[in-house]
């Protein structure tokens, strides 16, 4: 059930009767009529642009149009009132049986409430951390973890097939670093001293790895040149920081669908099959680019390079693909890359990517769009800062990692719930603050705790009613006399009620999880309004002396609560909790 989604079917079909009298001409483009909350919650339960964006299409005046069709509208026995605001709004009231309806069609189809059918027949991967497989992730890698991974559930939620992918940059020179960072942990294991030069990993996460290098091969490396050992240490070394990878994706809650390694790129002829096909379009050719915007680097000369023209896709310069030397440059894999995607057959791509990608983000869409044919759109998503703080202060821990706060260091202070509901409590592209302290505060500021409270809440109902011998499951709740209830601080948790098949396709739409963090805050506002209300006025309770038909009623419009409170916090990857602790 999409209340919004019925009233504006019954606008349009309205408005279809109103072409076929004459009133208004025939084809008219309703595409862009919509249907959704006023900004000012006097003004009604909901709204239509219907007649302003009809009247220059219709040669009508918009007043003319909204008053026909606000006087049609409010013959609907779902619209209590039907009333035209300023130059041709239409505001609607509707009927108490609109709001007892959506509390019954909450508790009759549970979890799937708000479930979306916008996806269906759609294929969407989502790309998400990525992190290099040099060390643990650390709190930047947490909030792009937890975004990507809450838009996945999201894009589930809204009916879409989807993919959670990570991509292993392990083909690059960044795992010979590793390599040989671990090489002098293993030789420190052998009792040797070393010296981390700059480049080099220094950080004790390493030391394990070295320790176990050595159980494995014995003194097999000791003297011998890299040559020998760097291939071998380089797979070994990755594998560990795989391993380890995973494991701090699970301590937040995270599991991938699949994970592409960049290194199955080389030697393949994947690379080279990805830039035939740009060749073959005629994206590709050898010339040498204006030097860089700006102050020009001193070792900067021009030089002929074989060129991705990738201009011609929405790009601001061409982009090389191949050194001078003859080897790829790092843009040639994630071409093939984003290639291998589309020759799945993925109908969407989404990147989620770390701020620092920022100028990565036009070329990679480039790639995408000449590759596909513009067929395949590529949303690639900027997860900005984290900055840590503890009591307002800046905040730094005990770095295990040498240089930086890791994910599992946030997730043992705060646990995997309040550091996922957080993470998503702006949007992905703002700074976010993350403050130890004020994430475990409980108080209305801490919107992790107001939502978890609003469900601990009902569910200490929902125990007190079973106590009081009040049956409360949802079929019987569903059954209630609804009429029951008829409050307007209970018609305001139904009004919220309804909006959320509304929220979660404008979320998968725009690919916006924080909304569904925003609008859980919103309805647990709305919850706890109504129980401190109970307090001065013992008619607004919820367990109602000697009256059980009249408990039921209310004790099912809180129940409605829990059922989509538990589920919006399914998609953030949050387990809701009965008591609070």
């Amino acid at each position: 059930m999409n209340l919004f989604t019925d009233l504006r079917k019954l606008v349009i079909a309205t408005l279809e009767a109103m072409a076929a009298e004459g009133v208004l001409p025939d084809g008219l483009d309703t595409g862009n009529v919509a249907m959704e909350p006023p900004r000012d919650p006097a003004h009604g339960d909901m709204a239509t642009n219907a007649a302003m964006v009809l009247a220059k299409l219709a040669g009508m005046k918009p007043r003319d149009i909204a008053d026909d069709l606000a006087r049609r509208l409010g013959a609907d026995p779902r619209v209590a009132l039907a009333e035209v605001a300023g130059p041709g709004f239409i505001n609607l009231r509707l009927a108490p049986a609109v709001w007892q309806g959506v509390v019954t069609c909450v508790l009759s189809e549970g979890a799937g409430f708000g479930r979306s059918t916008m996806g269906q027949g759609e294929k969407i991967n989502v790309e998400y951390v990525s992190a290099n497989p040099t060390g643990p992730l650390h709190v930047g890698h947490t909030r792009g973890a937890v975004f990507g991974d809450a838009l996945a559930s999201l894009l589930d939620f809204a009916g879409y097939e989807v993919t959670r992918e990570y991509y292993i940059n392990d083909g690059g020179a960044q795992v010979d670093v590793l390599a040989r960072s671990v090489y002098l942990r293993y030789l420190e294991a052998h009792g040797r001293e070393v010296a981390f030069e700059d480049g080099t990993y220094p950080g004790d996460y390493l030391i394990e790895v070295g320790q176990a290098l050595k159980e494995k091969v014995g003194d097999a490396y000791l003297g011998q040149p890299e040559a020998v050992w760097l291939g071998e240490v380089r797979d070994f070394a990755t594998d560990r920081m795989m391993g380890l990878i995973r494991d701090d994706l699970a301590a937040l809650g995270v599991t991938m669908d699949r994970f592409f390694s960049e290194k199955s790129l080389y030697g393949t002829g994947r690379i080279e099959a990805a830039i035939e096909t740009l060749r073959g379009k005629g994206l590709i050719y050898k010339g040498t680019l204006e030097p860089p915007k700006g102050k020009t680097p001193e070792d900067w000369e021009p030089r002929e390079q074989t060129l991705f023209k990738s201009t011609e896709h929405g790009d601001d310069v061409d982009r090389p693909i191949m050194k001078s030397d003859g080897s790829w440059t790092y843009f040639a894999p994630d071409i093939a890359y984003h290639f291998d995607k589309i020759e799945r057959g993925y109908d969407q791509l989404i990147d989620v990517f770390g701020a620092d990608h920022g100028g990565y983000v036009k070329r990679m869409k480039a790639a995408v769009s000449a590759l596909s044919d513009g067929r395949v759109p590529l949303d690639v998503k900027l997860t900005q800062l984290v900055k840590l703080y503890q009591n307002g202060e800046p905040f730094k821990m005990s770095k295990r990692a040498g240089t930086f706060v890791t994910l599992r260091d946030v997730v043992d202070q705060v646990g995997p719930d309040v550091t996922r509901f957080h993470m998503l409590t702006r949007k992905n592209d703002a700074p976010l603050d993350f403050d130890f302290a004020k994430v475990l505060e409980q108080s209305k500021d801490n919107p992790v705790f107001y939502v978890q409270y609003a469900h601990a809440r009902i569910c200490s109902v929902l125990r007190k009613a079973a106590e009081a011998e009040i049956v409360v499951d949802d079929a019987s709740l569903a059954g209630a006399d609804l009429g029951r209830i008829d409050h307007e601080a209970e018609w305001a948790v139904a009004r919220k009620l309804a909006e959320w098949p509304r929220l979660v396709e404008i979320a998968a739409r725009t690919h916006e999880p924080h909304r569904v963090a925003f609008y859980l805050y919103e309805l647990a506002s709305e919850f706890h309004t109504l129980w401190n209300r109970g307090n001065d006025t013992p008619g607004l309770r919820f367990l109602q002396e000697d009256d059980q038909a009249t408990s039921q009623a209310k004790i099912a419009l809180a129940r409605a609560v829990a059922v989509v409170i538990s589920a919006g916090l399914g998609i953030l990857g949050v387990d809701p909790v009965e008591e609070m602790r």
